[in-house]
This record gives C-alpha cells, structure tokens and sequence, in this order.
C-alpha cells in the first residue's frame, strides 16, 4: 500500500460473528472457578469492597488456555506476578498523589509497558486488557501506604487459586492443549488439500495450512523434552498434516479429518506408521530446538510504534475524559488501551467492535441493575454470570464479549457501595467514545513506518531459508538431521513471512509493498518444502508402490 492508496476501513465484517472456539468453555468456566471462591467468602465476610484486589488474581485465570501444561505453569506464574507488579505500582501512585493527570499519566504508561510485554511474549488472549483493567481503576481507588502490601497480598493469594484452577484440567488430560494443537493442524491441511492445489483461494489456505501445522510444532515442543509416547503419535500426526501440505492431490482429507476427530476427548491417539523406518529422525524435533531462537531485543523492536500508539493514545484519552469531567477517565484510557492492534485496520475493527459492545452492554447493565441491587449476594452472582458470558461470546467476536464485559465492569464498582445507574452508564458511554476516537486518532497520527522494513527483513529470511533447504537438496547426502531443521527453519520464516505481510498491509502511508515478491517468494519456499518432505521419503516418488514392495501408496496417504 502506498501513501496514494486509500485506507480500508470495514464496517461490517468487523461486527460478523464467527464461530466459537473449540475451547470457549474452558476459560468460561476456569473464570468462574476462579471468582467464585474469593469473593463469596468476602461476601461472607461482608467486606466486598476488597473484590477488587482479588479480582485482580482471579483473573489471571483467563490466561495460557492454548499451552500444554509444562508451558502454561510458567506462563501463568508469570501473568500473576505481572499482575501483583503492575497493580502494585498503581496503588503506590494512588498513595502518593491525588493529581488525576499525573494519575492519567501513570496509567498510559503502565498500558504501553503491558502491551508490549504481552506482544513480545505472545501470551495470547485476553492480552494486555485485563491487565491494564486493573491497573487503571486502581489508579483511581482511595489508597493508603499502609493497605497496599495487604491489597497486594489479596491480590497474590487469588492468583494462586487461579494458577490451580488453570492446572487443574492436566490431571484429566495431560496432553489435551497438544492434541487440540495437532487437530487443528489435521483440519487446515484437510481444508487445503480439498482444494487440490488449484481451487480459488488455495494460496490462502495454504498459508493457514503451514501456520497451523507451525503452531502444532510449537506446541509440542513447549510440552517439554520427556519421551513419551502420546506425543511421539502427536509428532506424527503433524507429519502427515505436512505431507498433505506438500501433495494434496495425494491426500485423503477425509482420513485427516478423522484423525482430528479422534484427538477429542480422552482417547487413544491414533497410531500411523511412517513410509519409512527412519521416521524418528524425520520428525526433527531435536532439530527444531537447534534453531537459535529470536532475542528479546529482536522481538521488542517492531513494538516500539505499537508501544508509541498505546501510550499516546491512553495519555490522550485520559486528558480528554478529565477535561469532559468525567468522573472515571480509566474507563476512557482502558478503551484505547484495548483497540491496538497489529495495524490501523485491525485497530479500527477493534474500535468499532469496543463501542458497539459497549453501548450494548450499558443497556444490559441497565436491565441487570436493580437484580443486583437486591442483594450483594444477587451482585456477585451476577459477576459471576457475566464473567462466564463474556469468556463463552468473545471467541465468536469481541463486541459480543463486551457485552457482558460491559455490565460486569459496572457492577465491580458496586462492590464497595451502591451507585446511581444513571451516573454510570452517562460515564461509560462518554468514556467509550472520547477513547475510540482520541485511541484511533494516535494509531493514525503515530505511522508505522518499520512495517515495510519488517516485511523487507521476512523476505529476505524466507529467500536464505528456501535457498539453505534448495543447496541440501542438491546434495547426495546431506548431514543428519541437517535436512530436516532447514525445514523447519523455512517452514517457520514463511509463517513469519505471511504474517508480517498481513501487517503490513493493514498499515497507511508508507511505500507500496512488495506483494508480487511476497507470492513468488512464497510459492517457491512452498515448492521447495514439499521437495524436502519428498526427498526425505514421506511422500513416495513412485505413485504406484512406497520402498515396501507389499504397500502400496493408498497404504501411506495421510
């Protein structure tokens, strides 16, 4: 896209519903189990006004539902002390100053700080919103010295509790996140192979192919370095998803679909057997961990204009909200924490998701209101209620979550006294926004003019892969293993590659893209690795008949 090139802003695919994931009720119910213990003993305690502070711990429990356990026990901890960190540090400001701009100020950068951490770290959803939810409104909390290491210590012992609860399903399934993992890859490379490799839009299943079977690998090599012999059926399992990516007219998407099926529940993993007896080196994934991975420093880079948008924008929304006299001017700076996304497209789609679902949601809180006002026992069953909609919606769209998120924010002021529903909603609704415009105005006015350098920097890194894994083809015999981590290593930068094409896309004003680059370079890393997997015997180069004379090819399609 070039700075000539008019800026695309969809309305109505931004509020299409998709479908659900097929995990919606783990984190549904995982938040309930969560809230629910420390705040009805609050509640029996009559001390409902310290909810926050456990919120905040209780929460965390919406983290690392994609992970296999090994992963997600470090993953969560760390959510959890970031959380304790990040609430800490807005209490501490509380106690010091009653200044609302420093206030304000304070809060923008705490949310840039936390959207940065949580895009390096690729910690997943709900991302660096929840995080700066409660940051923010702590900001704004009367607070002493003295109370902050017991809010804090709330806050801690909640996230405990949720820690457990996030690792409470591996008793059950130790390997359910891998075989979720692997499952999906089965169906995005059955999902490609019914194209044949010549439907329309097979480029773009493809992509969503190789992304898919790139996760899986991920996956299981987050599941830690054990042998055990459910992972090594999973590791296989991932190989023949690459083998329909690299021949789908010889792939029956109907067998991959069953193998998917097959990995729900707690059942055997289905058992393949590979074409050829050193497949245990063909997995690779020794290789894999031989592949240097990225520094830190490489990852913060191309954050820094994301950085740059996220604190300006809240900043900004947070003066703008104050200089309304908004009595809550978190709300306006959480709004435009929450819109950042990738590129100025995606942002605005976020944008236009946040206040539908919030406007929404004022009229649910309007509704709910009086049931809550009945009792504090009816107030935190309707938290509770929320909470498990919002997390069973928000899959399906965000601005469906927000519905629910909405009302249950609402409400969570209510713990520590009742307020007038009519003042609440006017502030919601003038936060809402005074943040999706001053938030959308800094994505446009702070430009992301790296994104075309990143893309440039992923073609290169796609090109020396393609032509690393093209100059151990030509070789009689390549070293062991050697084959099989170019692979990998081009497998990885094409996912990389498309990916930070996407991005780029969604951008404005800056050079027009290499996009006829991008598909060549795509399309020969794509014929380059299904040379590899062919030349590595996966798939056989005799239709008819594999090394086995007895087994014939319908023997070893996927």
């Amino acid at each position: 896209m070039s700075s000539a090139t008019p800026l695309r802003l969809p309305l109505a695919a931004a509020l299409r519903l998709g479908r659900p994931s097929d995990i919606w009720f783990k984190p549904a119910l995982s938040v309930v189990a969560a809230v629910a213990p420390p705040n009805l003993t609050l509640l029996a305690l009559g001390r409902l006004d310290l909810a926050m502070y456990t919120m905040a711990g209780s929460l965390c429990a919406l983290y690392g539902h994609n992970r296999p356990y090994a992963a997600r026990a470090r993953a969560l901890a760390l959510v959890v002390l970031g959380m304790a960190g990040g609430l800490a540090v807005a209490l501490l400001a509380a106690a010091l100053t009653t200044s609302t701009v420093v206030l304000v100020t304070v809060g923008a950068v705490l949310a840039a700080l936390q959207k940065t951490v949580c895009d390096a770290t690729r910690i997943g959803p709900p991302g660096n919103v929840v995080l700066t939810f409660i940051s923010s409104a702590s900001l704004f909390a009367p607070q002493t010295l003295g109370r902050i290491p017991g809010h804090v210590g709330l806050a801690l012992a909640a996230g405990a509790w949720a820690w457990l609860v996030g690792m409470a399903p591996g008793l059950l399934r130790p390997h359910g996140p891998e075989r979720r993992a692997t499952a999906q890859a089965l169906n995005a490379a059955a999902a490609y192979a019914d194209t044949r490799g010549t439907a329309d839009g097979h480029a773009r299943a493809r992509a969503a192919s190789a992304a898919a079977i790139h996760a899986a690998w991920q996956s299981l090599l987050a599941a830690g370095t054990r042998p055990d012999r459910t992972r090594r059926a999973l590791e296989q399992l991932v190989v023949r998803a690459e083998v329909a990516l690299a021949a789908p007219a010889d792939t029956d998407p109907a067998r991959l679909r069953a193998w998917a099926r097959a990995l729900r529940g707690t059942g055997p993993v289905p058992h393949t057997e590979q074409p050829r007896e050193a497949a245990d080196e063909l997995l690779g994934v020794a290789a894999e961990r031989a592949l240097p991975p990225r520094s830190s420093w490489h990852r913060l880079t191309p954050l820094a204009p994301l950085a740059a948008r996220t604190a300006l924008g809240c900043a900004l929304a947070g003066y703008a909200a104050l200089a309304l006299g908004v009595g809550r001017p978190y709300w306006a700076l959480v709004t435009a924490a929450s819109l950042y996304q990738a590129n100025v497209t995606l942002t605005w789609s976020r944008g236009v998701q946040r206040v539908v679902g919030n406007l929404v949601g004022v009229l649910a809180f309007a509704a709910l209101a009086p049931l809550a006002h009945l009792h504090p026992a009816a107030l935190v069953l309707c938290c509770l209620a929320l909470n498990f909609g919002a997390e069973a919606l928000i899959g399906r769209n965000y601005w469906l979550g927000s519905v629910c998120v909405t009302p249950m924010a609402l409400l969570i002021t209510e713990f520590a006294r009742t307020q007038d529903p009519a003042e609440l909603i006017t502030d919601r609704v003038v936060d809402t926004l005074v943040g999706a415009l001053v938030g959308f105005v800094a994505a446009v006015a702070v430009t992301n003019r790296r994104a075309g350098d990143r893309l440039e920097h992923a073609l290169t890194a796609a090109e020396r892969a393609r032509e690393n894994a093209a100059r151990l083809l030509a070789e009689p015999r390549p070293a062991s293993g050697a084959l099989e981590s170019a692979r990998r290593a081009l497998a990885a930068a094409l996912v990389d590659l498309r990916a930070t094409a996407d991005a780029a896309s969604g951008e404005w004003w800056q050079r027009a893209l290499p996009e006829e680059r991008v598909v060549l370079t795509e399309q020969s890393g794509h014929r380059t690795l299904a040379a590899t997997v062919r030349r590595q015997g996966l798939v056989p180069r005799d239709r008819g008949r594999d090394q086995d004379p007895g087994r014939t090819t319908e023997d070893i399609r996927p």
